[in-house]
């Protein structure tokens, strides 16, 4: 008995190390919401922001191509607090997305009627034109 909860002990602890991510980031101390009544949205759409977005050259000569996939932090008043890369392609990609995201003014999210701090997954794909 005693192994079979030592057992499901280190289980739980590794299944909740496993899924840590899960758990909200906080760059500000705050709590971020993963979904909201109404999600945050740029100005613009997601157009503005791919304006902003410049293909690094280096990507460009070696060719690199792909979606780079990162974790906005909206704040009440619509702007950016932080930006984490969540799947990036290299050779300067991921950097030109996190200043572009930056740079984004963003319509709040809500939840109850009232402005709320919401994380927000967003992708960018970088495509060589031929």
């Amino acid at each position: 008995m005693k192994k079979f909860t030592l057992l499901v002990f280190v289980f739980m602890v590794i299944i909740n190390n496993y899924f840590g991510f899960q758990k909200n980031y906080t760059p500000g101390g705050d709590e971020y919401l993963a979904i909201a009544d109404v999600m945050p949205e740029p100005e613009g759409g997601l157009a503005a922001i791919n304006k902003l977005i410049v293909y690094p050259q280096i990507a460009q000569k070696v060719g690199v191509e792909g979606k780079v996939y990162v974790l906005a932090f909206i704040n009440e008043q619509g702007n950016v607090d932080d930006v984490k890369v969540i799947k990036g392609i290299g050779a300067g990609c991921e950097e030109a997305v996190i200043s572009a995201v930056k740079k984004t003014k963003f319509k709040p999210g809500m939840k109850g009627g009232a402005a709320v701090k919401v994380k927000l997954t967003m992708a960018f794909n970088f495509k060589l034109t031929s």
